[in-house]
């Protein structure tokens, strides 16, 4: 599914306060510093628009919230959208995703990890480039406090079959949650634009939900 193009976004805020860039962070940056007020993190691998990132800090002001995102124009359209709401609890940062994952988040320092529709990459000799790796799950059950959370959700069979014999290997990761679909318990019932177009075509969505042990 193609993804369509973004509206125009122009912005003379400043969006110091909404948007940082992976590459810039230096050895030694701490997470606990980017936000105004410690509460429980959550994060998100691949915000897209923004659509969870937003709704999530806007209806839960008690947790912060990172969207990790390597498309720039998509990090900044998010960042904007977090400026104009106010919204203090969210920040986006551009750039290598896994990366920042395995090298600036600590041991036990998430509250829930979010994975929504990543890319398939289709073609057998393209695969290797899903975030869905080994490596990447090891960060996850490593960052995640015990009682923590793991969403991935996809549209891709295929790909919710191998991951969850991949997070077979990992013991401390015990899914609670694992279904090919559920309805919709209203219009709205959607968490990403993706979700919404998926729903739109009547496409199955694939969830689970694993609680780090």
């Amino acid at each position: 599914m193609v993804r369509r193009a973004l509206p125009p976004q122009k912005s003379s805020a400043d969006l110091s306060r909404h948007y940082l860039e992976i590459e810039s962070l230096t050895d030694g940056w701490d997470v606990r510093k980017v936000f105004p007020t410690v509460q429980p993190l959550e994060v998100e691998l691949g915000s897209g628009k923004g659509l969870f990132l937003n709704r999530a800090a806007r209806e839960n002001r008690n947790h912060n919230y990172i969207g990790l995102e390597i498309r720039k124009k998509y990090a900044i359209y998010s960042a904007i959208r977090l400026e104009r709401g106010q919204l203090d609890n969210a920040i986006m940062m551009q750039g290598d995703g896994l990366l920042f994952c395995s090298q600036f988040l600590p041991d036990q320092s998430v509250t829930a990890m979010h994975v929504y529709f990543p890319d398939p990459w289709w073609k057998q000799k393209h695969r290797k480039r899903r975030v869905l790796t080994t490596g990447f799950i090891a960060d996850v059950e490593r960052v995640l406090q015990p009682g923590g959370k793991f969403h991935f959700w996809t549209d891709v069979q295929e790909y919710f079959d191998v991951t969850l014999k991949r997070l077979e290997d990992f013991s401390q990761l015990r899914g609670s949650e694992v279904v090919a679909e559920r309805e919709p318990q209203f219009d709205m019932d959607y968490r990403t634009h993706f979700e919404r177009r998926t729903r739109q075509h009547q496409e199955p969505v694939y969830r689970s939900e694993y609680i780090r042990q």
